[in-house]
């Protein structure tokens, strides 16, 4: 596995998702946990762990949460991955 640069905890607003029709909040969601951290890190390879996953999709399609905070780590080969932050 590469080497850790940098790692960071993003608190990421969510509330942008009510632009989308009631049953794909969640799915735009994700898509814009991934957008955020891609912009914020500046790479365009971008895993979002399971736990992540979970937590938007927790009260189902139409009610993802308003904000999610998280732990992004950025490796020397410019692949991100993040997973909740513990709180």
């Amino acid at each position: 596995m590469a080497e850790k640069t940098d790692e960071q905890i993003y608190v990421i607003p969510l509330r942008g998702t009510r632009r989308a029709p009631r049953w794909k909040r969640s799915n735009v969601a994700i898509k814009d946990i991934r957008t955020y951290l891609s912009r914020h890190m500046k790479s365009e390879d971008v895993k979002l762990d399971r736990s992540i996953n979970e937590r938007v999709w927790d009260r189902g399609a139409e009610k993802p949460p308003s904000r999610i905070r998280v732990r992004a780590m950025k490796f020397d080969d410019g692949q991100v991955q993040a997973e909740l932050a513990e709180e």
